[in-house]
C-alpha cells in the first residue's frame, strides 16, 4: 500500500463572495482523508467571511488579515502548513473532481512533484477548454523557459522544498516560485490527468503587460538574458502577439 501523505492546500480570498463557496465545497468534499485546509483572507469587506463562517469547524487554520498583496498572502499560508505537500487552490479555483487527490498519491509514493492538466471556466462553472500551454511529459525547471506550461493549481511540491514567494513581483511570482522548486526536486510525477479547474480572470492590458514584464525579469535571472530573448522571439513567431496578450494569463 503506497504512503498517504497530509496534503495542505491553502486558499487566498480577498471580496470574493461569488466565489469562496464553491472553493470551499471542492476541497471539502475529497476523499482522500489526510487534507490540512488553509484559508488566508486579505481582511474583506464583502460576505466572503460570512460564507466562511459555517465551515470554519473543517479547516485547520484561517486568518483574515491586510496583506500586500496576493503573494504576501500565499506567503502567510505557507507559514502556516504543516503537510508534507503544498497546494494552492486560490477563491474561483476548484479540484477537478472528489477523488483527484486520492488519486494522485495512488499514482507513486513520495514524488517530490506531482502536477497534471489544467481547464479553464468562467465564473459560472462553465468549461472553456484546456489551458493554451500543456505541461510536459517529463517536467523539469528548464521547462518553464517559454512560459508557465504548468498551472499553478495543479502543481503539488513538497513543503520542504518551498521556499517563500518573492513579492518584489506583484503578477508573476508563481513562475519563478514553481522554477525554483523545480531545481532541487529530483522526482517529478505526472499524473496525465486533469487535477484542477482554473477561473480565468479578467486582468487588464495593463495588468498583462506588466505580469509580461515580471515573467521576462524572471527568465533572465534563470535561464540568461540571451537565451530569454530568443526564446521570447520564438513564443512571438509561434503565436500571434494577439494571441499571445489575450491568454499571457490563462
Amino acid at each position: 500500500m503506497l504512503e498517504r501523505p497530509k496534503i495542505s492546500i491553502i486558499t487566498v480570498v480577498f471580496n470574493a463572495q461569488a466565489l469562496i463557496e464553491q472553493t470551499i465545497k471542492s476541497v471539502l468534499e475529497q476523499t482522500y482523508p489526510l487534507i490540512e485546509y488553509i484559508i488566508i483572507d486579505g481582511a474583506s469587506t464583502d460576505h466572503t467571511l460570512q460564507i466562511i463562517e459555517p465551515y470554519r469547524s473543517r479547516l485547520a487554520f484561517m486568518l483574515s488579515e491586510k496583506d500586500t498583496g496576493i503573494y504576501d498572502a500565499m506567503n502567510k499560508g505557507l507559514k502556516a502548513a504543516t503537510g508534507e505537500y503544498v497546494l494552492f487552490l486560490n477563491a474561483g479555483d476548484l479540484l477537478n473532481d472528489s477523488k483527484v487527490i486520492e488519486m494522485i498519491f495512488n499514482q507513486a509514493a513520495n514524488a517530490d512533484v506531482y502536477y497534471g492538466n489544467t481547464t479553464i471556466i468562467d465564473s459560472q462553472g462553465n468549461n472553456l477548454g484546456d489551458r493554451r500551454l500543456k505541461p510536459p511529459a517529463n517536467l523539469n525547471w528548464k521547462s518553464l523557459r517559454f512560459g508557465m506550461c504548468v498551472s499553478h493549481q495543479s502543481f503539488i511540491a513538497k513543503r520542504s522544498l518551498c521556499e517563500p514567494y518573492d513579492v518584489q513581483y506583484s503578477l508573476s511570482s508563481d513562475i519563478d516560485w514553481v522554477i525554483r522548486i523545480l531545481k532541487k526536486s529530483h522526482s517529478m510525477v505526472n499524473v496525465n490527468q486533469t487535477i484542477s479547474k482554473f477561473l480565468k480572470g479578467g486582468s487588464s492590458a495593463k495588468g498583462r503587460t506588466k505580469a509580461l514584464k515580471e515573467r521576462f525579469k524572471i527568465m533572465v535571472i534563470h535561464y540568461g538574458f540571451i537565451p530569454t530573448v530568443f526564446n521570447h522571439i520564438y513564443i512571438v513567431l509561434r503565436f500571434p502577439i494577439h494571441r499571445l496578450f489575450r491568454k499571457s494569463m490563462s
